[in-house]
């Protein structure tokens, strides 16, 4: 009985081992997944599990490699992975509003994918923010309405407001920067703004001072926004090199000192990010602006005989 008992017993290790071995081979896929899983587990109620399968698909690294901006290559991958996501459900899906850089890379990432459609929109032919609409391209047979428009009004003849105390005053409120999109300033009236539609109610019924002007927010059509092309001027200047302090001074009529100073205090940005080095080089279709000056926009580059820069500056009033 006791040799009988003894055989028995010997055989437990092993037989835990394989047992280990079987539930390891059944909870690794279920780790994965759990490490692919949503914050929300009511999602999986919602969504069915087709959040782990849009997860499997191929990434969209591949697509953003040439970004060096690690901030905007992160910000179209996730728009990528929106749009194959409301492609392969067929239904369509909205970003916030965001910057030219963004839809201008978002744009060209998704030409080379099959079977996605986006359209940038931000309310008027001119609008700097916009709003991208992704989906498969038999859901979107007309152009979303994504985008609203408020008038903001008040007597601002004796107390002037800049675009920055319209959007502090917007914000004021509780409503996230990607919400907003353009802000076109109409002098002593006050300002036109875009905004996603779903805050159409919360700032007309809560958005009542600018500065320490009173207002009235009110919706308005898009076809009652007002706004003119911008005006421009073009010139050529002769530089040693295409640093920002260079092309900006000459641009913006400053001195490399007045510029350098801008720049350390953050005033100074490139394609819409604020840039902290004098030495960023430019390249034609940048855009540089300085706060409270407007925009500076780089041209054609030609190189000249003594090896210096041949640049074409557009400056937006």
């Amino acid at each position: 009985m006791a040799a009988t008992s003894a055989s028995s017993f010997s055989g437990v290790p092993s037989l835990a081992r394989s047992l280990r071995r079987r539930l390891f081979s059944y909870s690794a896929p279920l780790l994965s997944l759990s490490l692919l899983a949503p914050s929300n587990p009511s999602l999986y109620f919602s969504r069915g599990f087709c959040h782990v399968a849009v997860c499997a698909k191929p990434s969209s690294e591949p697509l953003v490699r040439g970004i060096a901006d690690k901030t905007l290559a992160e910000t179209v991958k996730n728009i990528l992975e929106k749009a194959r996501r409301a492609s392969s459900r067929r239904e369509v899906l909205h970003t916030g509003f965001v910057t030219p850089p963004v839809v201008k890379e978002t744009m060209l990432a998704i030409e080379k994918l099959t079977d996605v459609k986006a359209i940038a929109q931000g309310g008027y032919p001119q609008a700097e923010r916009c709003r991208i609409s992704v989906g498969h391209p038999d859901s979107m047979t007309t152009d979303p309405d994504v985008i609203a428009a408020l008038s903001i009004s008040g007597n601002f003849k004796f107390e002037p407001c800049s675009h920055g105390d319209f959007l502090g005053a917007i914000l004021g409120v509780g409503i996230e920067r990607d919400a907003v999109g353009d802000i076109l300033m109409q002098g002593e009236k006050g300002a036109q703004v875009l905004v996603i539609p779903d805050m159409v109610e919360l700032l007309t019924s809560i958005l009542d001072k600018v500065g320490n002007v009173g207002v009235s927010c009110t919706q308005i059509p898009l076809l009652a926004l007002e706004y003119e092309p911008p005006r421009t001027k073009s010139f050529r200047t002769v530089e040693p090199s295409l640093r920002v302090d260079a092309l900006a001074s000459a641009g913006f009529k400053l001195s490399r000192t007045k510029l350098v100073n801008l720049i350390s205090n953050g005033d100074v940005r490139v394609n819409w990010s604020t840039v902290r080095k004098n030495g960023v080089a430019l390249k034609t279709g940048d855009v540089v602006s300085v706060s409270g000056m407007g925009r500076l926009k780089i041209g054609e580059i030609s190189t000249t005989r003594k090896g210096k820069y041949a640049v074409e500056l557009i400056r937006y009033f």
